[in-house]
């Protein structure tokens, strides 16, 4: 019977690679095929005749082609397939479609009228393999804007982007952004025993855990000690491309100068002491409510790697004041419930 489940298995695995292999190959075709009908029709029909005339050709196309082959051929599918012809090279096309962005990835991003926030959605689509939904989410919340690298000029952007794509390097302003939502966050009372702090940051992990795929959770409330006195990081990260320790700290005021120092301080011991061969040094992201630009300019953070961000305020100030009353409200109750118990053992 053992060996029976080991064959399976080994089995299983083969099948498993053969179907996605066949799933990939059967979407490069799909999309490849789309952008051969656009083409087609943008070169030969729409640019070689009237423009009312050309889309009489194709709307008596349309109905032949899916009298014959279904409703994927029809006049709005086909105008769709001449927008992708239009903003997607030849070769452009071979890398998304090989990259398994579907047609409705596809169909999603070439739309954005932006060259190089069009590149941007296509490349991070495919390097962090997100669903259609999860596109439509990062370009709903504007996450090319909130993007460090969106305020970089344009011969960075495109080098970033195509450093990711070739060489799978992620450079630290793709991965910073501000301000960053707090949109999907679900605060419920599910507090432990911690404290305060402690209840409201453990929600929030779920919004850090969400910046992207390539970070991995190291820890909360990490520990460092420095000759006898010890600081506790609030969250600790890994970044796997850029190689790098990634410091998160959370406060819930408006950001002041001092809360850098706290930072360079937890980056700078973590750069002494705890790097592994072939890390970058470490970064800080300082997540706060509020932060005064012009304090922010004069300590000169663009050349640290120290990173100030927002929260969208709106969203904080809808869920945060209720994640502070519940945590209250439970911590109350444990701690009254605590005294009945030592009460009856007295």
């Amino acid at each position: 019977m053992e060996l029976a489940n080991n064959y399976f298995k080994q089995i299983s695995e083969i099948i498993t690679k053969a179907r996605n292999r066949a799933e990939i190959a059967i979407n490069s075709e799909l999309v490849l095929l789309y952008w051969n009908i656009g083409r087609v029709i943008k070169t030969e029909i729409l640019e070689g005749n009237k423009p009312e005339y050309g889309k009489s050709i194709i709307e008596n196309l349309s109905r032949e082609l899916v009298a014959e082959y279904g409703r994927g051929y029809s006049k709005s599918n086909l105008f769709n397939m001449v927008k992708l012809y239009e903003v997607f090279d030849n070769e452009q096309i071979f890398h998304s479609a090989s990259g398994k962005l579907t047609w409705t990835h596809l169909k999603k991003i070439m739309y954005i009228d932006d060259p190089l926030k069009r590149e941007f959605y296509a490349t991070l689509a495919i390097n962090e393999r997100w669903s259609v939904r999860e596109l439509e989410g990062r370009i709903g919340t504007m996450l090319y804007e909130r993007t460090n690298l969106s305020k970089k000029p344009e011969i960075t952007i495109a080098n970033d982007l195509q450093k990711l794509r070739n060489e799978k390097a992620m450079s630290t302003d793709l991965v910073l952004r501000d301000p960053y939502t707090l949109d999907f966050l679900d605060l419920k009372d599910n507090f432990n025993e911690k404290d305060l702090e402690s209840a409201i940051i453990a929600e929030l992990e779920r919004f850090i855990l969400e910046m992207g795929r390539d970070f991995a959770f190291v820890g909360r409330q990490v520990r460092i000690i420095i000759n006898a006195h010890d600081f506790y990081i609030d969250l600790l990260f890994y970044h796997r491309k850029m190689r790098r320790l990634v410091v998160i700290e959370l406060k819930l005021e408006e950001f002041k100068p001092e809360h850098k120092g706290q930072v360079e301080l937890y980056i700078n011991w973590l750069a002494k002491h705890d790097m592994n061969e072939g890390d970058n040094p470490p970064i800080g992201i300082i997540l706060c409510p509020k932060k005064n630009d012009a304090i922010v300019e004069l300590l000169n953070l663009e050349k640290s790697d120290i990173h100030i961000a927002t929260f969208l305020t709106d969203t904080l100030q809808k869920k945060l004041p209720l994640a502070i009353k519940n945590a209250k409200t439970l911590l109350e109750q444990r701690k009254q419930y605590k005294e009945d118990i030592d009460n009856e053992q007295i």
